[in-house]
């Protein structure tokens, strides 16, 4: 994308002047009969003004530049996002263009110029000009890149790591809201699912299990450690020993919902739907599309657009609503929204969260930040867990 803006001006000075050529400095001094000092000081404004031309433009464009890309991207990326997911609910496949590169380039020129003719006093034919010419230039160039081929398999198709999603509740990251959102099941306990295709009721065991590690991970019993085994680096997730029963008792109900071996102190983390023996932890993570196809089930679309089959619907019993309620609120109108955190139109609605809704903002952020984690290249590391005995 290219933009060429160009401003041209001319200034006039009095009659009675001599010939001069002016450009980043004077030439020549001024001098002859009839030029009034008005018109002097008119020459030496404009060469100052055009003496910044030569300075450099590149400092002072850095904070007004930075700041002012890093809103439009940051607002692309958002609407971006929403028009996707939205799509997603109405099965319309979602594309996501990535912005490679920003190059800016700046050209400011400038030339002033007075001339003039001088006869006896008494002719009518005395004339003079000055006249002053100035070029501005911004042409930035932006580089876009669809997300297509490995880079889309990638980022949209490949599970989350699971190293990942353990450091994502290190970091503070509520454990509930992350499990909610990232795993599909653990050690067979089934997560809530609102595809069209293959819904999932939710195993109220794993609303059990969500909120027993929040609990742990809320008094400050969960941590995470690098260690050594087998010449590389596994991430170790440790429940801290602790008498206070509100580390007690929901580490307890940890090790019954997931049936592990109540002796054993470590756990290896696999991937998969079920462990091999008491002494693992299967995880099954989700992918970046699967979480767009869940939350995009939780999408208010208008009854018409489900009636007609433009969007599908999904039929969530009360008791489903109590355990795994809907973590995303958008809204949706035939009119812009007024004050909103993020808006898109598609097709003849409107779809945005409300500025007001806090939860539904991070947990819009939380997803556009899971893009991150399917970045990185390199081997995903089994995790262990560690459960002190009692």
């Amino acid at each position: 994308m290219n933009t060429d803006c160009s401003h041209d001006f001319l200034a006039a000075a009095p009659a009675g002047a001599t010939t001069h050529a002016l450009g980043c400095r004077l030439k020549r001094p001024i001098t002859g009969h009839g030029v009034t000092s008005s018109a002097a000081l008119a020459v030496v404004c404009l060469s100052l003004l055009l003496l910044t031309g030569c300075a450099s433009m590149g400092p002072p464009t850095i904070a007004r530049d930075r700041f002012d890309y890093v809103t439009a991207v940051s607002e692309s990326w958002k609407r971006q996002m929403m028009l996707n997911l939205v799509k997603v609910r109405y099965a319309d496949a979602p594309v996501f263009m990535d912005i490679a590169s920003v190059i800016n380039s700046y050209e400011l020129a400038g030339d002033v110029t007075l001339s003039g003719q001088l006869a006896q006093v008494g002719r009518g034919d005395q004339f003079a000009s000055l006249g002053a010419t100035g070029h501005y230039a911004d042409k930035p160039t932006i580089t876009y890149q669809p997300l297509a081929g490995e880079k889309f398999t990638r980022s949209l198709m490949l599970p989350l790591p699971i190293p990942g999603i353990l450091f994502l509740m290190q970091s503070g990251y509520p454990a509930d809201i992350v499990l909610r959102a990232c795993v599909d099941s653990i050690n067979g306990l089934r997560n809530a699912y609102g595809g069209p295709r293959r819904p999932q009721v939710g195993d109220p065991k794993f609303w059990e299990l969500m909120n027993a590690v929040r609990d742990v991970q809320t008094a400050g019993g969960l941590g995470l450690r690098m260690k050594s085994a087998a010449d590389r680096q596994a991430v170790v997730l440790f429940l801290r020993p602790s008498t206070d029963e509100a580390i007690a008792e929901p580490v307890r109900r940890i090790r019954e919902l997931l049936g592990l071996n109540p002796s054993a102190r470590e756990f290896n983390v696999v991937y998969g739907n079920y462990p091999e023996s008491d002494t693992e932890i299967a995880i099954l993570s989700r992918s970046i599309l699967q979480l767009l196809v869940d939350l995009a089930s939780q999408i208010d679309v208008p009854a018409s657009h489900i009636a007609e089959g433009r969007a599908y619907g999904l039929q969530r019993s009360p008791d489903q609503e109590r355990l795994f309620p809907s973590l995303l609120s958008v809204r949706s109108g035939p009119s812009e929204p007024a004050d909103a955190f993020v808006a898109v139109r598609y097709r003849d609605q409107w779809f945005w969260i409300e500025d007001t809704d806090s939860q539904s903002k991070q947990i819009f952020t939380f997803m556009m930040f899971m893009f991150s984690l399917t970045e990185t290249r390199s081997e995903q590391v089994a995790p262990i867990v560690t459960i002190p005995a009692r």
